[in-house]
């Protein structure tokens, strides 16, 4: 095969990468070399090198990629409150354009003339791989045997089947995809709308402890810097954050989500820190950010969550929030006290010196310094024009009234 060309194949080791590799040797007579992005998600990458070398694979490449992963794409997300619908922390969504990246790194480096990812046409990663690397390197050819063949889970375990490629007993279950910011389930009986998904499907959630428990979580600018009090890397407070909280059941998200190809899909998440984190992070900027801030900062988030999710990361609009968003976050720091228990969280407790809260103001109780007699003409022009409105409605609906009376009176 070494007259071939070579392409390289974003591989995960899963079901859907492995029958990909050789469908790029059959089907397109290339020399297939896989790439391995970790972005946390404790894999054996050392067997992931050893099953895409035995199906084939001519070289692997490995490429730890977690503390990247975690500066430049989850810290903008938890300024930005990444949620897509309200609900999702955009795990897999956020590592797609890291993992494209890199593919494109070692397209460049070893000379390849097309590279390959395992999407199907039915997802939103064909979209986050696609547009990442057309963005990055306009003349590789994108090949996607799953879509391009488009192939059903069945089809590809038979296949696998048919091929001696091995399948694990979670594949012929669910999709899993996983990293350090959260893990999602997809496929299987998951599809089914009003089907809940067993205990055992879950790998960071613990449904057995009714013990309540709490977490301190302390920003600067925007940015997670300790956990209960103690300053650790970032890659290891999401850690520690993920396995307190999961360890109170918190972290399920289970909702129906509009996918950019139009499709409304079912979509299970586990994501205890995620959810955590940006829950504390939200809390911390109502307390720091004027009510002007938050109401604008509210719609960019909302896009800046669209367009990580829709796969544009590396649209120029992206990286113009990314400004707006980063300079908000200025005053973003302080500590947030989290209360968990039996899959329940909440923000129970807060404190910054940026604090726009005042007690001296707030408080109801004799010491305040609000003057209250500066409120009723406040109260008067707040509104002024409501009570206006009221008054002319009144007006229309007497005339109106008085118009039908006439009428009826001519009839009669």
């Amino acid at each position: 095969m070494g007259n071939n060309g070579k392409v390289i194949l974003a591989y995960s080791g899963g079901l859907d990468t492995s029958v990909c590799i050789r469908y790029l040797q059959t089907l397109h007579k290339l020399d297939v070399i896989t790439v391995t992005v970790d972005c946390g998600q404790h894999d054996d990458f050392k067997e992931i090198e050893r099953k895409a070398e035995a199906i084939g694979a001519i070289k692997h490449v490995y490429i730890d990629a977690r503390e990247e992963f975690a500066r430049d794409y989850i810290v903008p997300s938890i300024k930005a409150n990444g949620l897509y619908q309200g609900k999702y922390p955009l795990a897999t969504a956020l590592a797609r354009p890291l993992i494209a990246a890199k593919a494109v790194e070692v397209a460049t480096r070893e000379g390849a003339t097309a590279i390959a990812h395992g999407c199907t046409g039915k997802g939103n990663d064909q979209i986050r791989f696609d547009v990442t690397m057309h963005a990055l390197s306009p003349n590789l050819k994108i090949i996607a045997p799953i879509r391009d063949l488009n192939l059903s889970r069945d089809l590809e375990i038979s296949f696998a089947k048919e091929q001696k490629i091995p399948i694990s007993s979670e594949a012929k279950k669910y999709s899993i995809d996983i990293n350090l910011w959260g893990r999602a389930l997809e496929g299987g009986k998951i599809e089914e709308a009003d089907f809940e998904p067993p205990e055992e499907a879950f790998e960071f959630i613990n449904f057995q402890n009714n013990e309540a428990g709490y977490m301190e979580i302390e920003f600067d600018q925007g940015v997670p810097v300790a956990a209960d009090g103690e300053h650790i890397p970032l890659i290891d407070l999401i850690q520690y954050a993920n396995d307190k909280a999961g360890g109170h059941g918190v972290g399920i998200i289970d909702h129906i989500e509009d996918r950019v190809v139009g499709i409304k899909s079912r979509e299970v998440y586990e994501a205890p820190a995620a959810v955590a984190i940006i829950e504390a992070h939200k809390d911390l900027e109502k307390m720091v950010l004027t009510k002007h801030e938050l109401a604008f900062k509210q719609i960019v988030d909302n896009q800046w969550s669209w367009l990580a999710y829709s796969g544009l990361w590396e649209d120029p609009l992206r990286t113009d929030l990314d400004k707006f968003i980063d300079a908000t976050q200025n005053r973003v720091s302080g500590k947030v006290r989290l209360k968990m228990e039996k899959g329940s969280l909440r923000v129970v407790g807060r404190e910054s010196k940026y604090s726009l809260y005042k007690d001296n103001l707030a408080t109801y109780a004799t010491g305040s310094t609000f003057d209250q007699s500066l409120a009723k003409g406040f109260v008067e022009l707040w509104g002024l024009q409501s009570v206006i409105a009221n008054s002319v409605a009144a007006g229309l609906s007497r005339d109106k009234k008085n118009k039908k009376e006439v009428k009826n009176e001519i009839k009669s």
